[in-house]
């Protein structure tokens, strides 16, 4: 219950006619949390569009090796403190290769975050339509989507990915990845929505509407579909940091992104050889991966709290 009181007492503090959205925007606006999480979730997805850009203005490329700044005699050390930072390498250098650790954070973000936004998009895509239409359907629909659901489920899923990633070998695997954790992400959004639409379904203007001639598809987008939209937004929040942890560890357990394209899962697993003498190499991917996690749940969590107050009791 405490954390309906800021949304009430926003409500109540509203003008006469505020739409829900309206109330979002003002609760959000007055949660620091959530200003802090907006500022860093924007500062990495621009890192992320921006990668190029950024690592050209780093002078290196990701897959540029730069031997003179690693030492051979001390078994590839990058050259200086804290693992090589300099006016030439911002963020460092790679052990033993010397590639710009800078450049490849920045594509590392571009890549981690392409496959986690694609995969969430198709989660909420098939998930919304299966919630919905098993939802309002009803009958074999429903039993049929219900049982789909459950099946998929039970899966563990982090087992049949790996599976799924190791027998594909000549692939895109970056499309193959968003296209795995899509698969197995669906279900739960879909139970969320198909709750929803349940409830929905028998309200007066969805009667009035299926009394005025109005076909299925129309009701559907038309009415059903606006009413499940803030439960949708706000588990979609939620979903982002799951599929980002999810590519991370795909790419740490070796069945991710293949190298020279590197992702923050990939950097993290390469650098456990090297924790114990350049610790710099394992803290800078693992600090970006911890900060947008961390800042996609808070504010996933406060737009749960706001948009959907009885998901967030239970």
């Amino acid at each position: 219950m405490t954390s309906l009181i800021p949304s009430a007492a926003v409500a109540a503090a509203a003008p006469a006619g505020s739409s829900p959205w309206q109330l979002a925007r003002r609760e959000l606006r007055r949660r620091t949390s959530v200003k802090i999480s907006l500022v860093v979730v924007a500062l990495f997805a621009l890192m992320a569009v921006g990668a190029p850009l950024l690592s050209a203005l780093g002078g290196w490329s990701p897959e540029q090796f730069d031997k003179s700044a690693v030492d051979p005699y001390l078994g590839g050390q990058p050259i200086g403190p804290l693992g090589g930072i300099s006016a030439d390498h911002w963020l460092g250098v790679e052990p033993v290769t010397g590639r710009d650790l800078f450049a490849r954070v920045v594509h590392g973000a571009q890549v981690s975050l392409l496959i986690a936004f694609a995969a969430t998009a198709i989660v909420v895509i098939v998930g919304t339509a299966a919630g919905i239409a098993a939802g309002y359907f009803g009958g074999r629909t429903d039993a049929v989507l219900s049982r789909l659901m459950d099946l998929t489920m039970s899966f563990p899923s982090l087992i049949f990915m790996i599976a799924m990633m190791s027998v594909a070998k000549d692939v895109n695997r970056i499309l193959l990845m968003t296209a795995v954790i899509g698969l197995f992400g669906w279900p739960g959004i879909a139970r969320v929505v198909r709750g929803q639409a349940l409830s929905l379904k028998h309200r007066e203007y969805v009667d009035a509407a299926r009394v005025s001639g109005s076909g299925a598809w129309r009701i559907l987008t038309r009415d059903i579909l606006p009413g499940v939209s803030g439960p949708v937004i706000a588990y979609t929040t939620l979903i982002i940091p799951g599929m980002i942890a999810t590519e991370a560890a795909l790419s740490y357990l070796g069945v991710g992104v293949r190298p020279p394209t590197p992702s923050w899962g990939q950097m993290i697993a390469e650098s456990v050889a090297f924790y114990d003498t350049d610790p710099m190499y394992f803290v800078i991917p693992s600090t970006c991966l911890f900060l947008t996690v961390l800042a996609f749940t808070l504010l996933g969590d406060a737009l749960r709290d706001i948009l959907d107050p009885r998901g967030s009791r239970t």
